[in-house]
């Protein structure tokens, strides 16, 4: 019963991850080892000997002392893996802060340019006219 447990939840993992997949909510190189995981229990799910067997071939006392030792390695690869992307993630949104700033900067100079152009271009006007400016209240 519980071996048919384990090949169920495995062949679920991998339906909801492939599903994943396809509707586009997971990314690829995520997927990747979800998909292996997934993999890797159903074999477990449906033969539990190899469990056995590695156990043996490891020195391990007890089997589910391997599976939660490979079930810690598992969740601290992905969470260092995390981590790198958050890593990724941080400094690809500091450089394009860093890249909107510099281009906002640029825009006040040339708008600046732009409005003093405009009122020369204006007080050259009033002086060919030969009319005063007055100043607007």
């Amino acid at each position: 019963m519980i071996v048919a447990l384990g090949a169920v939840l495995a062949v679920v993992l991998l339906v909801v991850v492939l599903w994943m997949l396809l509707t586009r909510r997971l990314r690829e190189k995520y997927a990747f080892l979800y998909l292996v995981l997934g993999l890797v229990l159903l074999v477990l799910g449906l033969f539990p000997a190899v469990l056995d067997w590695a156990t043996t071939l490891l020195g391990v006392q007890l089997p589910v002392n391997l599976l939660f030792a490979a079930a810690i390695v598992v969740l601290l690869g992905i969470a260092l893996h995390q981590s790198w992307e958050l890593s990724l993630s941080e400094d690809e949104a500091r450089r394009l802060a860093e890249e909107v700033a510099i281009l906002g900067a640029r825009l006040d100079a040339v708008e600046g340019q732009l409005a003093s152009q405009r009122g020369t271009q204006r007080q050259s006007r009033a002086d060919a006219t030969g009319e005063a400016s007055s100043p607007s209240a």
